[in-house]
């Protein structure tokens, strides 16, 4: 049996330690991490992330970092450099070393060609004083009063500090460019991240021919048989002779409306402008798809028509097509 006091007791330590160097690190920021925004910021070409070990791991999750969010970046493993992956540095790029001791034998060997290169290096290190530290023309302090490992030894809190100096600059970087929710869409096509900043109504409503309207003098029987055929089922926008919306009529009305009249032969007779829902609450083409999902929650809907800048009923949304997005 393990000792479970002395399992928590060793997690909420190596918590503890991780959690101080990362203040630490934010405590020491100052004109190095502003000149290194600057830097990249101006740069012509690639942030080149290079490491290796669990430096390199960093570099990889910076590097993915800092692509999707608006600064051109690629990972080299410093051992491939020396193997050829060094040829897609150029003089326009920016070296971002990630090196704990600064004086890792893979790294320290690329320095003199990174140098003839011409391409500048900021480096995040935890020892200003190294080989890399002074190589490089912007340092980032990485260093760590010690390690989580109980042996001070396995790369723990080294790590740490270098990834969330890592995210620091990055997210530095996205607020200076002015990287807005609709760029980070753009590079996120995929998934629920992109399906919620860039699906608008019009790439999922059912428009044209599948759009379902009726005219106001319009019967209710008329407008069951529209419902029923119609792609959308269960609404129906009812609009006038220009085209603009006047009403919805779905079949929620219709349930109530039957409950209402004792002559329900003469129901059916009965104009659309009699037993409409007038003004009905529509959203305009160009709405995020995410916020109809919100709207819908709130006021219980089922069905919601999309209109135009001129008020035309040029759309219908059903909660099914928001669930078919992958938006419910």
């Amino acid at each position: 049996m393990i000792d479970k006091a002395a399992v928590l007791a060793q997690a909420r330590e190596t918590l503890g330690i991780e959690s101080r160097a990362v203040e630490c690190v934010a405590e020491r920021l100052g004109d190095d991490f502003v000149r290194a925004v600057e830097v990249l910021l101006a740069m012509h070409g690639r942030a080149i992330v290079c490491g290796i070990g669990k430096s390199g791991d960093v570099g990889r999750k910076l590097s993915g970092t800092l692509a999707s969010t608006g600064t051109l970046a690629y990972f080299m493993h410093a051992a491939e450099a020396v193997h050829g992956d060094l040829g897609m540095l150029s003089r326009d790029d920016i070296a971002i070393l990630i090196t704990n001791s600064g004086e890792t034998e893979e790294i320290v060997r690329l320095l003199p060609i990174i140098k003839r290169r011409g391409a500048a290096i900021i480096a995040i290190c935890g020892r200003r004083d190294s080989t890399v530290g002074r190589a490089a023309d912007v340092v980032l302090d990485a260093s760590v009063e010690r390690e989580a490992c109980p042996l001070n030894l396995a790369p723990t809190s080294s790590a740490i500090a270098e990834l969330a100096l890592g995210d620091a600059l990055a997210m530095a970087l996205m607020g200076a460019r002015g990287f807005s929710v609709q760029d980070f869409g753009a590079t996120h096509p995929g998934g629920q991240l992109g399906k919620r900043v860039l699906l608008r109504v019009e790439d999922i409503m059912h428009g044209g021919a599948d759009n379902p309207t009726l005219s106001l003098d319009a019967t209710v029987e008329e407008a069951l048989l529209a419902m029923t055929n119609a792609a959308v089922r269960g609404a129906v926008a009812i609009v006038d002779d220009d085209g603009v919306l006047r009403g919805l009529f779905t079949d929620g009305d219709f349930r109530r409306l039957m409950q209402k009249e004792t002559d329900r032969n003469a129901v059916m007779s009965r104009a659309m402008s009699e037993v409409m829902t007038k003004r009905p609450t529509a959203v305009p083409v160009g709405t995020l798809a995410i916020e109809v999902v919100n709207l819908m929650d709130e006021r219980e809907f089922d069905n919601v028509p999309v209109v135009d800048a001129d008020g035309g009923a040029v759309g219908m949304l059903d909660v099914q097509d928001l669930m078919k997005a992958g938006l419910v």
